[in-house]
């Protein structure tokens, strides 16, 4: 296992703080956690490329620090920060040394290792809260860049008959199977790929990645899906948004809605044939 580099961003103002976190998300870096006074960003230490971050961070004149976590001390850390997630009255994300909160519908036991998305971010969240609102019961559902699985767990949850949970990472896919495994579901398929490809239909996409994946596997999104189908996207900022309308427009998907949460949206689209 590597190791991952955490780099500590001193900054307070949300909008530079967005910014900073689209830039790191296109230069490679999985995971973002925020405080109100800094940003702590994590990269795999083979894909750090320090003066390309320094350069970056020196625009907007923000100090940072570098450590690096070895990977078995990465369950330590998240101990140490993670407090459980509620969404709205729907569903609380939350670590197993957690106490369960009875009186919401769905309980999500989530343990990132070296993967990345449990609802503490704007994206993770507003997926989840997106989720909440769209039918499952019986429906063929893929997840496009699962990350630690949190949203193949709540589709199955909410009744998915199938979920296909795709993510290129190694980390990502050894920690989905054991959140799987842990949240009792038994209906999700986990299969390593970078790139979405699929001869089966589905009713039901997620992909909560970054605007260039999302662009680049649109096409291949689109005639995965059923007529009537809906696709799900997130990782995405406000100004993002004409650019992935375009897109999703030449593959007869319908903007539905938008949530945005600090700046961050989640589109939710359907095809039309």
């Amino acid at each position: 296992m590597s190791n991952y580099i955490h780099v500590t961003i001193h900054v307070t103002d949300q909008f530079v703080k967005d910014l900073i976190v689209a830039h790191l998300f296109d230069k490679g870096f999985e995971g973002m956690e925020e405080q109100p006074e800094e940003l702590n960003a994590f990269i795999k230490q083979d894909h750090f490329d320090e003066a390309e971050v320094k350069s970056l961070l020196d625009n907007y004149k923000l100090p940072y620090a570098v450590t690096i976590v070895a990977s078995q001390n990465w369950n330590a850390l998240w101990e140490r920060n993670f407090e459980p997630v509620v969404i709205k009255d729907f569903c609380i994300i939350r670590a197993d040394f957690h106490d369960k909160d009875e009186t919401l519908p769905l309980d999500i036991i989530i343990t990132p290792k070296m993967s990345f998305g449990t609802g503490h971010h704007a994206t993770t969240y507003m997926m989840v809260e997106q989720m909440s609102y769209l039918l499952f019961e019986n429906k063929k559902v893929a997840d496009f860049g699962t990350g630690t699985g949190i949203l193949a767990i709540v589709a199955e949850k909410l009744g998915a008959s199938r979920v296909r949970a795709i993510d290129v990472d190694d980390f990502s896919i050894e920690n989905a199977v054991e959140n799987i495994e842990r949240n009792k579901c038994f209906k999700i398929e986990v299969i390593q790929a970078d790139l979405f490809s699929s001869v089966e239909k589905f009713d039901i996409i997620l992909a909560n990645i970054n605007k260039n994946v999302i662009i680049d596997n649109i096409q291949a999104l689109a005639t995965a899906l059923n007529a009537g189908g809906k696709v799900l996207l997130s990782g995405l900022l406000k100004e993002d948004e004409p650019d992935i309308l375009m897109a999703c427009q030449a593959y007869n998907l319908r903007r539905v809605n938008t949530l945005e949460r600090n700046k961050w949206i989640s589109i939710l689209l359907e095809h039309n044939i």
